[in-house]
């Protein structure tokens, strides 16, 4: 019907039309990865820029800061950039001169060239934040908006990562909560900030920090009897589902069911000290392919069917000086020389079909958040979503044909071609 009506309205102005098909055509699900430097074996960003853009499917990337030679390597790619306030810049951004001045040194030389998606004020600033940190980042949120609106860039849009610690509860997903004080003090008006300004609401969910010997199914998404939640019924089988249900109804709670959720980061390391039994490739594989899944279909979760979520997978490469453990160094994707660490359809635009392959899930939520997000470095930021995100290119062909086809078929039918 949908297609009926498009044709009666637009028969008179056919490159409107053709225009619109093919936005409808070749809308492609988003795909973004954290993109981190903490290594001294990486590629230059002009090569990670061309690589992305020429042999992969991933349409957006994440930085943990705001550095310029990035900025200017993701020019004119198509690729959407999120770039990071660190946190102890947070205070100063309440001044809406510094604000402004800001936006002016950091922004306006890049955009739109680079097409900067979002602004994360800092990162997990609730987790790891000061007081000063913490009691300014909304109002910081608010006048950096207010200073992208006045420079004509308020198509950027403002958010701010959080670890899981933020919820009081997760345990079943429909009595998800924030943590006390935060609720009402801090999450409730940056919720509603968000909602004004049709952002999202960044989480960092981890699986992999939750994981028990006895949950391991659970938390890679291979098969298990699940749980059904008490309340409302749902079976869940498997953990990130869980805790995105989890913040649903938290922010349910406070009045904001409508505001996206972006996954900021997630992701599974594939190797780690060997008494990590669980660390390897093969559940890296299995969880972050099922990432890929997550963000390509609109399977959704119990609470929220039919969402496909703008996710993040921690992390593009591996980085071989990032502090901690040998699993914290062993997140990525790629290795620097851009070989597949494992292949889950990355590369050659053939990511992973629903029901087949193996599955993933994301990184750390409810109390196994905490506990892991102290091994994530503090500079780190995060993304948002809805269902007007753009998306951008696709690295797979059959879809540029299939597309062709169909803009040839349509031609046909209304110029009697």
């Amino acid at each position: 019907m949908e297609l009926i009506s498009l044709r009666l309205s637009t028969c008179r102005h056919p490159l409107l039309l053709l225009s619109t098909f093919l936005q409808i055509v070749l809308h492609v699900c988003s795909i973004g990865v954290n993109y981190g430097t903490t290594a001294d074996n990486l590629p230059s960003p002009k090569e990670v820029a061309q690589f992305l853009k020429e042999s992969t499917i991933i349409d957006r990337i994440k930085i943990f800061d705001m550095n310029s030679e990035i900025m200017k390597a993701f020019a004119k790619t198509d690729i959407y950039v999120t770039i990071t306030v660190p946190n102890g810049d947070i205070p100063s951004l309440t001044d809406s001169g510094k604000a402004g001045k800001w936006v002016q040194d950091k922004i306006k030389p890049y955009y739109p060239d680079t097409k900067i998606r979002y602004i994360a004020v800092g990162n997990e600033i609730l987790h790891w934040g000061t007081k000063e940190q913490i009691d300014n980042v909304v109002p910081a949120m608010k006048t950096l908006h207010e200073a992208l609106e006045k420079a004509g860039m308020g198509e950027i849009k403002v958010t701010t990562p959080h670890s899981l610690g933020i919820l009081a509860s997760s345990d079943p997903p429909s009595s998800g909560a924030f943590r006390t004080g935060w609720d009402t003090g801090i999450i409730k008006p940056m919720l509603e900030f968000l909602n004004q300004t049709q952002s999202g609401f960044m989480v960092n969910p981890y699986p992999y920090f939750g994981y028990s010997p006895g949950n391991d199914s659970y938390c890679l998404f291979h098969p298990n009897p699940g749980f059904l939640d008490p309340k409302t019924g749902n079976k869940y089988d498997n953990m990130f589902d869980g805790l995105m249900d989890a913040v649903y109804s938290a922010m349910e709670k406070l009045g904001y069911a409508d505001v996206p959720i972006i996954v900021g980061e997630t992701g599974w390391p594939s190797l780690g000290e060997p008494w990590l039994k669980w660390v390897n490739v093969e559940n890296a594989k299995s969880y972050n392919g099922e990432m890929i899944k997550k963000s390509t279909s609109k399977d959704g979760t119990p609470l929220m069917p039919g969402k496909n979520f703008e996710i993040y997978i921690f992390a593009l490469f591996n980085e071989n000086q990032k502090p901690g453990s040998l699993a914290e160094r062993n997140f990525g994707l790629f290795k620097p020389d851009f070989m597949e660490v494992y292949d889950i359809g990355v590369k050659n635009g053939t990511a992973p079909k629903k029901g087949s392959g193996d599955s993933p899930s994301s990184k750390g939520g409810g109390s196994g958040s905490s506990s892991g997000d102290s091994d994530k470095s503090s500079d780190e930021s995060q993304s948002s979503s809805s269902t007007k995100t753009p998306y951008g290119h696709s690295g797979s062909l059959g879809k540029v044909l299939d597309a062709l086809a169909a803009v040839v078929f349509v031609l046909a039918t209304f110029f009697g071609l």
